[in-house]
């Protein structure tokens, strides 16, 4: 075997065999340990998530308002925390769930999200106790807690590099790639121009994300708090207009989400086990993987908001599974399920959303989704980048961070203008390495998690919040 069959076959049993489990455990147990707070204050996940941003500002005086210009707020933070949350997976992954899992996979996608919920409020609420405020920003998330609230700081280095490395290298190459992959399939443009076209758009593409991350925390909140719920409502209301184009099929769809999800009839294609095997696996899979939630990569974006108290970022956080997998990971869902884009075909993962918004508008529909895809992967780099930065600045300090954004920049282009199947897997490979210290920290730290829980309920029942 070489190096590559070699790391296909550690990523199965890294994530079929022990992590989607092992995240699926910690979602149930944080779910019961907290009794079910994702369904118990729905309500309040929208209140703290959005209210900032249609909170009207009040007169302040100059002093005030340049100390709140430096600060971030929740939906600021949700924002970032989305950007990078939501990516190709939301257009690929789905598909890639329907077409091995059926679509009773769409079912357990939602279970686990809201499961997530609960995992997700542990990582935020923990992230804003042991935030730290250095060289200007805001620092903080797992390698924070691991240290000061685990004391176990080997650990802390350990998920550092790895997360580095998966998402601020190896995971921003595999987001630059589809970016460049959605343009060159967009354009359709002759042999000549398609050799030299990912070379531009690796050299544009790297240059627009260097304007943007060297101004830092502040201005990648900016961009995020402006871009993220933009393209979200822009998708989500396309693919209403497909469902109101599909409106007849629309209870059938949903019949047969529910139907198979708990189907007992034996797979297609001659696969061991049942329906509801496959619809389980590659539905729990998808939605894990698409929110995050335990990964530890989002507690970085919750670490910088200024709250009131911790545990109102962690409902905020809640809020993002929901728009991450509820939202928009459904909103894919549904256009494959109606247009049928997913039976009798070979296309795989990306190219089966495409022929799915095909269908429903014709080529307008490749442009949109190519669109859609790029702002996806776009807000994904920006997002990843900064939680990688936040470990540079734990390993290394402030000296750390020009080296880094330069070498993310570098990852970009390169990204852009080869696909080895190598650094996909590689991707998975860091984004399980990472998970496993974070994972151990946030059982570890799960009696401080629900003090800190409960001191909120407290003090929201007295009406101090």
């Amino acid at each position: 075997m070489n190096a590559l069959d070699y790391v296909k076959q550690f990523n199965g049993f890294l994530w079929n065999d022990f992590l989607m489990y092992v995240l699926l455990a910690v979602g149930i147990f944080y779910t019961i340990y907290l009794g079910f707070p994702q369904i118990r204050h729905f309500g309040l996940m929208f209140k703290y998530a959005f209210g900032p941003a249609f909170k009207r500002r009040k007169k302040r005086d100059k002093h005030a308002k340049q100390d709140e210009a430096h600060k971030v707020n929740s939906f600021q933070a949700l924002a970032t925390a989305v950007a990078a949350q939501v990516g190709t997976g939301n257009i690929g992954g789905v598909a890639t769930a329907i077409a091995t899992g059926g679509v009773g996979a769409i079912f357990w996608m939602w279970v686990s999200s809201l499961l997530g919920m609960g995992t997700i409020f542990s990582e935020a609420t923990l992230a804003q106790k042991y935030r730290e405020v250095k060289d200007g920003g805001v620092a903080g998330g797992p390698a924070y807690y691991i240290s000061k609230g685990l004391k176990c700081h080997p650990l802390a280095v350990f998920f550092a590099l790895a997360i580095i490395l998966a998402l601020g290298c190896v995971g921003n190459m595999v987001q630059a790639n589809s970016i460049s992959i959605a343009i060159v399939n967009s354009l359709g443009t002759g042999p000549d121009t398609m050799a030299y076209l990912p070379y531009l758009i690796g050299v544009a593409l790297a240059l627009l994300v260097g304007v943007v991350i060297m101004g830092g925390q502040k201005r990648i909140t900016a961009i995020a708090e402006l871009v993220v719920p933009f393209m979200a409502l822009i998708y989500i209301l396309g693919s209403l207009v497909v469902l109101f184009l599909y409106i007849g099929d629309v209870p059938h769809m949903f019949q047969s989400v529910v139907s198979e999800a708990f189907s007992t009839k034996a797979a297609a294609g001659g696969a061991a086990g049942t329906v509801m095997k496959y619809a389980i696996r590659y539905g729990v899979a998808r939605g894990l993987f698409s929110n995050e939630a335990g990964m530890g990569s989002t507690p970085h974006a919750h670490a910088m908001a200024h709250v009131k108290d911790p545990a109102i970022q962690g409902f905020v956080a809640m809020a993002g599974v929901f728009v991450d997998t509820i939202l928009i990971c459904s909103s894919t869902a549904f256009v494959i399920m109606l247009t049928g884009a997913y039976q009798g075909t070979d296309l795989k993962s990306v190219a089966i959303t495409q022929e799915a918004f095909s269908r429903a508008f014709g080529s307008g529909g490749v442009t949109f989704l190519a669109i859609a895809l790029f702002f996806f992967a776009f807000t994904t780099i920006m997002g990843w980048y900064m939680f990688g930065e936040m470990n540079v600045r734990y390993l290394f300090g402030k000296y750390g961070v020009l080296p880094f954004r330069l070498i993310v920049c570098g990852c970009i282009f390169c990204g852009c203008i080869f696909a080895a199947d190598l650094v996909w897997e590689l991707a998975d490979t860091f984004n399980g390495l990472m998970a496993i210290p974070n994972l151990i920290a946030i059982v570890c730290l799960a009696p401080q998690v629900r003090k800190m829980y409960t001191h909120f309920l407290q003090r929201l029942r007295s009406g101090e919040l």
